[in-house]
Parts: C-alpha cells; sequence; structure tokens
C-alpha cells in the first residue's frame, strides 16, 4: 500500500464495526487519508455510539451515524428513504474514493448491507454522489459454510501486516468489546480484499454479469 497518496476517502456502511471489519486495515496503512466514516445504523444506540466516536478517533478519521430502522425483524427499507438518507449524512463534495458494501454483503445474510451496497451504487450511477472510485468490500462465507474471507477473485487484496492486523484486531475486542470467541473476533480478516471501479457504467456490468456468474458459483457449492 502506498503510504505517501493522500486521498479524499468516505467510507460508507451499515453498522459501527463494519468500518473497522472490513476496511479498518486499510484505513490505519493510509495515515495520510482523510477519511470521512458514515455509519447508518445505531446512532440513539448510545453505547454503541460511544464506541464509534472512540474508534474514529483511533482511525484518525471523521464521521457520523444515522438512525436508519436495524430491528430483529430487518423489514426492507424504502429505497428512496434510504438514499435520501445517505445524501443528507454524506458530505456534498467530490471524494478520491468512496468505500462500501457489496450489494451480496459479507456474510450469509445482513440486508442492511446489501441494501447499502445497492443504494451507494445506485447513487454513483446517477451521479448524486461524486467520486472518482468506488470500492466495493469483497468477502464471502459460501454460505455459512465458513467464517467470511476475502474472495480469491477480488479486483484487489491487500494482506495486512502483523502489526496494523493486531491495531485491527484490538478495535474490535478492546474499543467494540467484543469477545475473542464472538463472530466479530474470530472473523476480523487478516486481508482485506474489494471490488475496485473507476466507471459507473462498470458497475452496472458487474452486477448484471459477472457478480450473478460469482453468486451461481457460490450457490452450487
Amino acid at each position: 500500500m502506498d503510504k505517501k497518496n493522500s486521498k479524499s476517502v468516505a467510507i460508507i456502511v451499515a453498522h459501527p464495526d463494519d468500518e473497522t471489519l472490513w476496511a479498518g486495515g486499510t484505513v490505519l496503512s493510509h495515515p495520510l487519508w482523510n477519511c470521512f466514516i458514515v455509519c447508518l445504523c445505531r446512532k440513539s444506540d448510545l453505547e454503541r455510539a460511544a464506541k464509534f466516536s472512540k474508534t474514529l478517533q483511533i482511525l484518525g478519521s471523521e464521521g457520523i451515524m444515522g438512525d436508519v430502522d436495524d430491528g430483529p425483524d430487518q423489514n426492507p427499507l424504502n429505497e428512496n428513504e434510504l438514499a435520501q438518507t445517505i445524501l443528507k449524512l454524506l458530505p456534498s463534495k467530490h471524494f478520491d474514493l468512496i468505500i462500501t458494501h457489496s450489494p451480496n454483503g459479507e456474510y450469509t445474510k445482513h440486508l442492511r448491507h446489501e441494501e447499502t451496497g445497492k443504494s451507494v451504487i445506485k447513487l454513483w450511477h446517477e451521479g448524486k454522489i461524486s467520486a472518482k472510485e468506488l470500492w466495493l468490500f469483497a468477502y464471502e462465507d459460501h454460505n455459512k459454510k465458513y467464517l467470511p474471507k476475502p474472495i480469491e477473485n477480488a479486483s484487489a487484496t491487500y494482506k495486512l501486516s502483523e502489526g496494523i492486523w493486531q491495531k485491527k484486531y484490538k478495535l474490535i475486542t478492546e474499543t467494540y468489546g467484543f469477545e475473542k470467541t464472538s463472530f466479530e473476533a474470530q472473523t476480523t480478516p487478516k486481508s482485506e480484499a474489494f471490488w475496485q471501479f473507476t466507471n459507473p457504467t462498470d458497475v452496472q456490468h458487474w452486477l448484471s454479469s459477472e457478480n450473478k456468474t460469482f453468486l451461481k458459483k457460490i450457490n452450487q457449492k
């Protein structure tokens, strides 16, 4: 990773801890990045909100939280309302890079992850958010057959140094307070993977072709 390259970066995630699990090592490895992290859920969860705030400090990032419904029923969100929430929380500016969830999510299954990814892609395609590049988290668990891990043919996979991974792991287990036996702690990837796009049209092509091929392979295993 090129630590000398300063970028304006937005990370848009569903929950506090998603930014750390799926991209925390990348942020820690780029101290010159100017990161703004949007977390769509749990603003009213005072405990999680406080942990998110502390995590921002450790990551050297700014950020904001929303209060999108994240109840146990996980009813589908209104697409327009979700899009408007993202636009309200995200600073109105051009970013060098936006990072968010894949429409497939990172594991089987969390609807809020999938909805977030789809909404960000649509907003970028429509020109309602501006960025030179869009990266989507690239992880899978083969329908719960194992813990989430980087997708082998992702556009880019970055192996974290031991020191960076330890910082990331401490964020999950100490700052967020997840037990070492928890899903989050056991998952914490030592490599971070992304689907990378510089053209919104390419994302649409990926969604309609390569992504379908990937999903077919996953479902056959």
